[in-house]
């Protein structure tokens, strides 16, 4: 299948993919519906997924809805707690760090290279934390917003 010439999905998914894989708290990255995270601890971690949720066809744009996880695995250590509030694990370096991911993507949708290049998100992203999801035990951040994509295809 071609997708030259033609603005959207295609475009769309590559362009996160790469903008995520120039951060250095992401090693890979991922599409698909939600039951395609790999939790078999095969995929090299952080990892971040991107879920295309719906597209809608308005004046002159494709809106997507996305949603981007970043995540990593919890490391628990074998040390005794001490800290009550940091616990035994990496748990909070991974939300710092996967946190910083996404608001740097949402960054440059809103005014970065990306936006001057046509991605542009519109209004503002919802973000929420999970802990301790799948069976592999991983931590970090969900990202939820629309990007608004110019629409190239014309009627004559």
């Amino acid at each position: 299948m071609s997708n030259q010439g033609v603005r959207g999905f295609y475009q769309l998914t590559e362009t996160i993919k790469n903008q995520l894989l120039t951060d250095v708290n992401v090693k890979s990255v991922s599409t698909g519906n939600f039951s395609d995270i790999d939790v078999q601890k095969q995929s090299i971690f952080p990892l971040s997924h991107i879920i295309i949720e719906s597209a809608s066809q308005e004046d002159g744009v494709l809106r997507f809805s996305i949603r981007v996880l970043s995540m990593d695995i919890v490391n628990q250590s074998k040390k005794a707690t001490t800290d009550l509030f940091v616990g035994n694990n990496d748990e909070q370096d991974i939300l710092n760090t996967q946190l910083a991911v996404i608001n740097r993507l949402v960054q440059v949708l809103r005014g970065g290279s990306l936006h001057q290049d046509g991605y542009q998100i519109d209004g503002n992203a919802a973000l929420s934390p999970f802990y301790d999801r799948f069976d592999n035990e991983l931590a970090g951040w969900e990202g939820s917003f629309d990007i608004l994509l110019y629409n190239d295809i014309k009627i004559c």
